[in-house]
Formats: structure tokens, sequence, C-alpha cells
């Protein structure tokens, strides 16, 4: 097993995170680093570490013991801009991220876990750059792809992400809905002994019978319906108010829900640093730290690595099955 992990926004907590996860509890699988050798020279002196690294041009020279870098060359070390947004810096984290699919495409590394980057950063050279979800799904050709929210006790997945409220809302349709919930069928499968699904509802009370609007009559119940038809264990549409109490009290092991808040506000206050970002629907393992670059804190050695850690480990998990 070899997993890769991409550095993100140099100028953010990525470099710190991934020197103090290796230093301090190490990393349970052997891995490769895709980012700039200067830049981790860079935060492993301005943190006071004593670490070595193991370039390679070669993802098969990687040496399990070893710290293995493949450097792509985007950054030097005076590139870095502690804390603030970098254009430099943004183009860099999009490369690590491209070098890592392409080696996952082929086969050459088993997963891929993502360290954060800054979207602002990413526009400055790529305009329509929605974030790491997105690129990488273009990279693979698949249109249709899922971000999912895991934590220990539950899954959760996302109808839509990255787009406006108003266009969450005409997003909420019946085949979307049902690849949602086959997908996340799938993925509840292989990390809990059962896989009882909840879907959302969109509007307040689930729409209360058409008082509040009939995406759930229209589009939202006959998906569910249809997944019941092939044997998936699905019920909704729940009230969003009430639906997160009910799922983190055992009754469901996995929720479907219709927008990016819906699921991130109750997940991210539920367990912070052990909720990881995985990409379903895709041909390769993609996971995910579920925080930003942290540029207030970053190179200050004071951010958490649990969330990391939590990612790394769950992409292992997903290799071995």
């Amino acid at each position: 097993m070899l997993i890769g992990v991409t550095m993100g926004d140099a100028c953010g907590l990525g470099p710190e995170i991934l020197l103090r996860s290796v230093a301090g509890e190490g990393l349970s699988q052997p891995f490769v680093l895709f980012g700039d050798l200067e830049v981790l020279e860079f935060a492993r002196d301005k943190l006071n570490m004593n670490l070595n690294f193991h370039p390679v041009t070669s993802v098969d020279d990687a040496k399990p013991e070893l710290l293995n870098v493949f450097d792509c060359r985007g950054l030097r070390q005076t590139d870095v801009t502690i804390g603030k947004i970098s254009a430099k810096a943004g183009a860099a984290a999009v490369k690590y991220v491209q070098v890592a699919a392409e080696h996952a495409l082929k086969n050459k590394i088993d997963a891929i876990v993502t360290l954060p980057i800054n979207k602002a950063a990413c526009r400055h050279t790529f305009p329509n750059f929605q974030g790491h979800t997105e690129f990488i799904a273009g990279m693979c050709g698949v249109a249709d792809y899922v971000l999912s929210l895991v934590a220990p006790k539950l899954i959760v997945t996302h109808v839509s992400t990255h787009v406006s409220l108003k266009d969450a809302a005409n997003l909420v349709k019946r085949e979307r809905v049902l690849s949602v919930i086959k997908m996340t069928h799938e993925s509840a499968g292989k990390l809990f002994p059962r896989a009882k699904i909840a879907v959302a509802g969109l509007n307040p009370h689930a729409g209360e019978d058409g008082a509040f609007g009939n995406e759930e009559i229209d589009e939202i119940v006959p998906a569910i319906q249809e997944a019941q038809c092939q044997g998936i264990d699905a019920h909704g549409p729940i009230s969003p108010d009430t639906l997160f109490m009910k799922a983190l009290a055992g009754d469901y092991d996995a929720v479907v829900c219709m927008y990016h808040d819906q699921g991130h506000i109750p997940m991210k206050l539920h367990g912070f640093h052990d909720t990881v970002n995985v990409t379903l629907g895709l041909p390769i393992i993609r996971t995910s730290v579920d925080h930003g670059t942290g540029f207030d804190i970053a190179y200050r050695g004071i951010a958490s690595t649990q969330n990391f850690l939590c990612a790394f480990n769950l992409a292992a998990k997903l290799v071995a099955g």
C-alpha cells in the first residue's frame, strides 16, 4: 500500500500538519508527499523540527520508512507568504493535486489524502476553480460524484455542495437524489454493519405535505421509493431540524442532505476534528481534511493534526477494503 498526500497551500497549515504528524504519532502506512521540497525544508526549519526528506522522481523509489517527497518544483522558499493569499501558492497547490491524481489514475498510488487549499488563491490562475472535489472528479472524467463527510458513527452525503442556495434548491431532482442514495448505500455498507439511510427534506418540516414547497413530493419521495425497490434501506424525507438528533442517537447510519450547509454544519458541530471528507463515485480513493488553510495560525505549531490523521487512516482503511 502506498498513499499519496498533497501538501495543500504552502502559506497555510498543510506543510506544518504533515510534518508534525510524521514527527508525532507517525503515519500508519507508507506514503509519498506531492509538494515542494524547498517549502517543506522552510517549514521544518521554521518549526525547529529534526526531519529528513527522501526526494523521489518516481513513486517506485519511495521507501516505507522514509518521508518520501515527490518534488513538484512549483515554489521556492522565498515564495511562501505565511498567512496570506498567494497566486503562486494557489497554482502550486492545484499542481500537487493534479500530479497526485494522475498517479492514482495510473495505479501508482492507492489513494489520495488532500491537505487544505485556498480557493481564492487557486482562482488567480484557475478562474473557475470550485474545489478539490470538483477538480479531481473532472480529472477522473466523472460527472456524477458525491461529497461525503465520514465520522466514526455517521456518514453524511450531499445532493449539491459548492453552489448558491438558490441553485441548490433547483438541483434537487429525482435522478440526482436517487444517485446519491445509491452511492451512500454502497459507502455506508463498507464502514458499518448495516446501511440504514435517512433522507433529509429540503424545506422546513420536509415540506409538510406541500405547505412549504413541493420538492419533497415531486422529487425526493419518488427517489426514496425507487431506492427501496432496489433493496436499499432508505427512509424519509425527514424534517431536517430533528434528523441529526435521531441519526446520532443511532436510528440511522447515514444521512443524505440536500445541500452543503445542511450536512456540514451539524457534522462539524458534532465532531470537527474526526470528520473526514470523502469523495464518492470516483474510480480512485480520495479523502481530505475537513478544515481550511488556517492562515491565522499557520506555522505556529498549534494546529491540531487529528483531522489529518483521521483522513489518512480512513484512506488506508478504504484501500484495505
